[in-house]
């Protein structure tokens, strides 16, 4: 199971980051994390930009309602997501 918090319509989730893979995707879980496989390399933080536009997209809500909250600079990333989809959250077994 994903390592997560929802209080409040805000969703706060533990993200396991691989840069540089073929092409920017979900791949599912690793290790209590939602494992995210990204194209973009992580200099000047484009992994970064790269995995808000993936998560925003996936949890159907504007780059806006999402923030990285710890490891910026990490493979392991705490990410805020503010009114996620109900669905999907029922998809990752989190509600």
């Amino acid at each position: 199971m994903i390592d997560h918090t929802y209080v409040d319509h805000v969703l706060v989730l533990s993200v396991r980051v691989v840069p540089r893979a073929s092409k920017t995707e979900v791949v599912g879980e690793f290790n209590q994390a939602l494992r995210v496989r990204l194209a973009a390399a992580p200099v000047d933080g484009a992994a970064n930009d790269e995995l808000v536009h993936l998560i925003a997209r996936t949890f159907k809500v504007s780059r806006s309602s999402v923030a990285i909250v710890r490891g910026s600079n990490s493979r392991s990333k705490q990410v805020r997501v503010d009114g996620p989809d109900q669905a999907v959250l029922k998809k990752f077994g989190m509600l």
